[in-house]
């Protein structure tokens, strides 16, 4: 299976690549917004590639087909101990996206000039996908999701991407993936020796202006031009 992606390209030789996974249910086309919002003009050119997930069953939602990255099969994402995890469904998008990772890098563009995102589900595949790269990436970052799989991190995670640096926002009234999994998530990761950027605010299951900005800052900061 290959991914249908939409593509922003700059117009000229990309300095680096953002691929941004969207979240259930969602479609590509809902971070062309974010891309226009964000200032990057001292990274250089930039190509945004937003894929759209496979469409599929969800067993939370009667077995209604829609876009999905895996299935969600119930209350797991209640909590962080849970273990009701589409692990198939993961471990294929883990795959599909570690190829789009490919395609960039045999377009040119290395992998530390690559970051990988994801809102909500589209954030548990980009976290799974990228810490197990075998190449160190740019960053990566997530956005009112969660650490999957949590329990295999530790020994499947590649040591070329064992210090990228992470962005994690959620929101504190967030009542998808509450609060308390995105907290789990950090933390579980900063025991692994991450280092986590860590933000959270007063929102649902969203991302705010503030929000934005903060992850334009990560950006500008994990993009720095190389001397």
């Amino acid at each position: 299976m290959t991914l249908q992606t939409i593509e922003l390209h700059p117009g000229g030789t990309p300095a680096a690549t953002i691929i941004v996974l969207h979240g259930l249910g969602a479609d590509g086309t809902d971070f062309q917004p974010l891309a226009d919002e964000m200032d990057l003009a001292a990274v250089g050119p930039v190509r945004w590639v937003l894929p759209r997930a496979p469409v599929r069953p969800v067993t939370l939602n009667n077995g209604y087909r829609m876009r999905a990255w895996y299935d969600i099969l119930g209350s797991e994402l209640e909590h962080a101990g849970a273990k009701r995890e589409d692990e198939a469904g993961l471990r294929e998008s883990f795959g599909l996206v570690q190829r789009l990772i490919d395609r960039e890098l045999a377009q040119g563009v290395p992998a530390q000039r690559i970051v990988l995102a994801g809102f909500s589900q589209g954030c548990a595949v980009a976290l799974g996908a990228g810490l197990r790269y075998p190449q160190r990436l740019a960053g990566l970052a997530g956005l009112s999701g969660y650490l999957p799989l949590a329990d295999a991190t530790a020994r499947e995670r590649h040591t070329a991407n064992v210090g990228v640096p992470i962005f994690l926002g959620h929101g504190t009234r967030d009542a998808v993936v509450p609060h308390a999994r995105g907290v789990a998530s950090r933390d579980a990761l900063s025991a692994l020796g991450y280092r986590v950027d860590w933000h959270e605010y007063p929102m649902e299951h969203s991302v705010s202006l503030e929000e934005i900005a903060d992850f334009n800052r990560w950006l500008q900061a994990v993009l720095q031009p190389p001397l």
